[in-house]
């Protein structure tokens, strides 16, 4: 009788509310009481968690679940859900999503709102895809999202990271990982405090809770060098064969698995041999033999290639061979095939595992490859090599680093978000981590040459000339190669017209240097009215008519997060030739600043009948803690208020 009466009470729960109701954990994430936040804040996470169980078999099952309150109309863009898994070894085994209204009905959303599709057009080596539900037409202001998905895979990893959070805020963020009978866990906990871990019976739990937004401000830092993260690395018992992949507990582990995984892939061909020599023939230094086969590597085609745990979870290239023949490949790929021509003429070179995109993001105290999310190249050379990007390795000596990914940097070059980073050098037992260099201020220089002329009634007429190095030249470069001319000069009339209103682009032409790391710009203008004219009888004007295009511009009062300042140095000169009639009644002094942030001399002058002014600027590469905001701020307000300082004219009697 009692059977009876539950089965009876189930029947009338689901009669009540249908298979359409949420799950309990979301409608008790739904009921959590929201902090006050700022009018601006999107949404707010209700709860983020992941749990993992992993069976010695190798098999790894992960539930994720999220509830995400939306605030406002902007934050409707939040309810999506994204699980990636690679065909070959693993697979989604539920995805379902629901919302609750805002008076409390729920519903389950219906299949025309999931999508499952590959994560590249057409790419014959892809194994990635993703499966997606999409909300963001469905829900309202007010409205609670909510998605839980199960996923099983076998795993190449003894370890797994977790971000506590993105840019919402978050009530409650959590991750779980079940490990079998007799095995350990240990974690490192990253842009925080050092979270505990609940640990009971082979599951351990780490939970945050009441995160703040995140604001997005100029110059911070990338987001995974903001948001708590965790490190999680655990380990069979003694004696225990798991079907896992190997642990690793040093950067030696990580450096022998990654060099097992590359090394076979690295076979000289005749063909490559063949191409290796031609491309080299004649070419005079070490330097111009690298520079030539690292100009032929930047030409393959790169194409984003996901392959699953045959292929080291995504970490073994594809054979130097078959990229060689089909002109593609992704980083590693391509890093591989450089390595393998530059062996075919006898020069060593190493795979390099890097990030990209956060020079921060890679930290010593968690030795795992997925921390790494590129490739480049390490290549052995001799003093006879001078540049800025050699690196000094203490058992593999000196090593000039290059990314052939880069198609926009040349060899000696760094990309700035690579420049600084933490690495590791795939050399078997006596593979590291170094530190990249960080190139000089002088390795990323603008030199501006301006001559104008000024009329007497303040018209003005412009040629000028600039060359930019390293990776100012990289950017000027990228924009000129990836748009149509006519969409490049747009750009550049743009950019006089912010210094130079009422401004016409009468020529634009660009010369690319390439092999010494150069570009170049010839730009002539003209001005209407460029000067001020009071009482018709004197010209203000600024000698300084171009903006610098790098030019930090810090307005807000206050700021929560760090700056981070590039390396670089602008250097200008403008000689004005003054209208007949007029001589120069003020001029401003002469300008010195000297800052932990950077230095400024700016200089006003009569040369040979000509204003002469001339300004340098120098600004280390240095991340700005919030608590020197105010002087730094301090800084490039004086810089601007020298840089735009005027000049007066005054007709003579």
């Amino acid at each position: 009788m009692i059977k009876r009466l539950v089965s009876l009470s189930c029947l009338l729960a689901a009669a009540t509310f249908g298979a359409e109701d949420a799950p309990g954990w979301l409608r008790d994430a739904a009921s959590l009481k929201l902090p006050v936040y700022a009018a601006k804040t999107p949404a707010v996470v209700l709860l983020s968690e992941e749990r993992i169980v992993v069976e010695e078999s190798g098999r790894v099952t992960t539930t994720s679940r999220k509830a995400i309150k939306i605030l406002n109309r902007e934050g409707r863009r939040d309810a999506v859900a994204r699980m990636i898994y690679l065909t070959g070894t693993g697979k989604i085994k539920d995805l379902r999503a629901w919302i609750i209204s805002p008076s409390g009905d729920a519903r389950k959303l219906a299949k025309e709102h999931f999508i499952d599709a590959a994560l590249s057009d057409g790419n014959l080596y892809d194994e990635a895809r993703a499966r997606v539900v999409n909300a963001q037409n469905e829900v309202d202001t007010g409205s609670v999202f909510g998605y839980e998905g199960i996923q099983e895979e076998k795993s190449a990893f003894t370890q797994y990271d977790w971000n506590f959070q993105d840019r919402l805020p978050a009530l409650v963020s959590r991750f779980v990982l079940t490990v079998p009978d007799g095995w350990r866990a240990e974690a490192v906990t990253f842009n925080h405090e050092a979270v505990p871990a609940a640990a009971q019976n082979g599951t351990y739990s780490w939970e945050l809770h009441d995160l703040a937004p995140l604001e997005r401000e100029p110059g911070s830092p990338n987001l995974a060098a903001l948001v708590p993260r965790l490190a999680v690395s655990f380990f069979p018992s003694a004696g225990a064969k798991p079907g896992l992949g190997r642990s690793m507990a040093t950067w030696g582990d990580v450096s022998q698995w990654l060099s097992e995984l590359s090394d076979p892939q690295a076979k000289i061909t005749s063909d490559i041999s063949d191409k290796a020599k031609a491309l080299t023939d004649g070419a005079a230094t070490e330097f111009a033999k690298i520079a030539a086969i690292s100009q032929a590597v930047q030409g393959v085609k790169y194409v984003s290639v996901q392959t699953g745990l045959g292929r080291g979870g995504g970490y073994r290239p594809h054979t130097a061979a078959d990229v060689f023949q089909k002109q593609y490949g992704d980083c590693k790929d391509k890093a591989n095939l450089m390595r393998t021509m530059l062996a075919a003429i006898g020069i060593k070179a190493y795979m390099l595992s890097i990030y990209s995109g956060d020079r921060t993001y890679v930290r010593q105290e968690w030795p795992s490859p997925q921390q790494f999310n590129h490739a480049i190249v390490a290549v052995s050379v001799s003093a006879a090599v001078n540049s800025p990007a050699v690196v000094t390795h203490p058992q593999l000596g000196r090593l000039l680093i290059f990314d052939p990914t880069d198609e926009f940097t040349p060899l000696g070059d760094l990309p700035w978000h690579e420049q600084g980073s933490w690495a590791l050098v795939d050399a078997g037992a006596q593979g590291s981590l170094i530190r990249v260099p960080s190139l000089p201020a002088a390795s990323n220089r603008v030199e501006r040459e301006s001559d104008l002329t000024l009329s007497a009634q303040g018209d003005l007429q412009a040629n000028v000339r600039e060359t930019a190095y390293g990776q100012e030249a990289v950017e000027l470069r990228r924009m000129y190669k990836s748009a149509a001319k006519s969409d490049f000069t747009k750009w550049i009339e743009r950019w006089l017209a912010a210094g130079a209103p009422n401004s016409s682009v009468k020529n634009v032409e660009s010369t690319d240097t390439y092999g010494e790391g150069k570009f170049t710009l010839n730009l002539g203008l003209s001005s209407e009215h460029y000067a001020q004219m009071p009482q018709n009888r004197m010209l203000i004007f600024r000698p300084a008519v171009l903006h610098r295009r790098d030019a930090v511009r810090l307005t807000a009062i206050k700021r929560t997060q760090p700056v981070v300042l590039e390396a670089q140095l602008f250097e200008e000169t403008v000689h004005v030739a003054l209208p007949a009639g007029f001589k120069v009644d003020e001029m401003p002094d002469s300008a010195q600043l000297k800052t932990p942030f950077g230095t400024l001399a700016a200089s006003w002058k009569m040369e040979g009948g000509k204003l002469v002014f001339k300004r340098r600027l120098e600004v280390p590469s240095i991340t700005v803690a919030p608590g020197q905001y105010d002087a730094l701020r301090d800084f490039f307000d004086q810089v601007t208020g020298a840089e735009q300082a005027p000049v007066v004219l005054v007709r003579e009697q």
